[in-house]
């Protein structure tokens, strides 16, 4: 592997680690830990645990009651890393979080990681914890996992938020998608995804299998275009303006929900899409105290009220 293209992934995955462990408050440029921020709010989980589904023991926490709304996590990551400061944002709300095959406290089988598989097993979990229709969040890959819900289970999903999630391969810039090919185990050695991997119990001997497999359902092509735009659920899409995601992949999905005219001729779309300034694809998770107020007001707002007049 080229000598820069090793050290910038392995930066990278650095920085995953840390920006999605600092808290709400990164904007007041602190740097407090997932537990640190969790404790220092006084959050618990009201129900954790593992569930059996479709031969999985999949780890999940729950928190707050009110309107259900279910985090999906990104590649490599797991509840504490991806979620800890975005929990206590979602206030007034039931906030169900769990961790993908493989990843985190959810052990991996002898299945093939794949995007509709992660959202089966996230519809047994909601049937598990009898909850028949939830507001479905997800980031990177856990934007993937959210799209094939949808699509798979659409009675289940009331609205949809995707955070720098594709619904077809090519939906990263080139090089983006090219940079897939060049993962290898080595990359992580010594990386926080490494030391979290190890943290949970896992098989140290078993990373190098970790890491292969995850990156494996990006190694292939996927399009889900068609189904995507069928889906009837409300939808908020949002990238970074220096994302991996390109414009023109969320504008097409965005114009396909009733985007690109104007509201004021033509009313409003039930969808939105947001594109947020100054902000990165692993930088998105730093930014909740921007996301986490349009997403709420997407989720709670009255989508066939009239747009405003003066």
């Amino acid at each position: 592997m080229n000598k820069y293209i090793r050290t910038s992934l392995w930066i990278i995955m650095v920085a995953v680690t840390t920006s999605c462990r600092q808290g709400t408050t990164n904007e007041q440029n602190t740097s407090t830990s997932s537990k640190d921020t969790a404790a220092a709010q006084n959050i618990k989980p009201v129900d954790t645990g593992y569930v059996a589904v479709n031969g999985l023991k999949m780890y999940y926490e729950v928190y707050g009651s009110g309107k259900p709304i279910v985090l999906l996590h990104g590649s490599y990551m797991n509840i504490p890393l991806n979620w800890s400061h975005i929990i206590p944002m979602l206030k007034d709300r039931k906030v169900i979080v769990a961790e993908m095959q493989g990843h985190g406290r959810t052990k991996d089988i002898s299945r093939e990681l794949s995007y509709e598989g992660m959202a089966d097993d996230v519809s047994e979990l909601l049937k598990h914890l009898k909850v028949d229709s939830a507001d479905i969040l997800g980031y990177s890959m856990g934007g993937g996992v959210a799209f094939q819900f949808a699509v798979r289970h659409p009675e289940q999903v009331r609205r949809l938020v995707i955070l720098s999630g594709t619904y077809a391969h090519d939906g990263w810039w080139p090089d983006v998608e090219a940079m897939y090919a060049t993962f290898t185990p080595d990359v992580f050695k010594g990386s926080p995804i490494q030391k979290q991997y190890d943290s949970f119990g896992n098989d140290p001997a078993r990373f190098a299998d970790y890491v292969k497999k995850v990156i494996s359902i990006d190694l292939k092509p996927y399009d889900w275009s068609k189904e995507v735009k069928k889906i009837q659920a409300p939808l908020f899409i949002a990238i970074g303006d220096a994302d991996g995601v390109r414009y023109e992949h969320a504008l097409e999905l965005f114009r396909a929900k009733g985007g690109g005219k104007m509201g004021d001729i033509h009313g409003m779309p039930k969808s939105r899409l947001a594109i947020i300034p100054g902000t990165t694809h692993i930088g998105m998770m730093q930014r909740g105290g921007w996301l986490i107020p349009m997403i709420t007001d997407f989720l709670d707002a009255d989508l066939n009220a009239p747009p405003p007049t003066f």
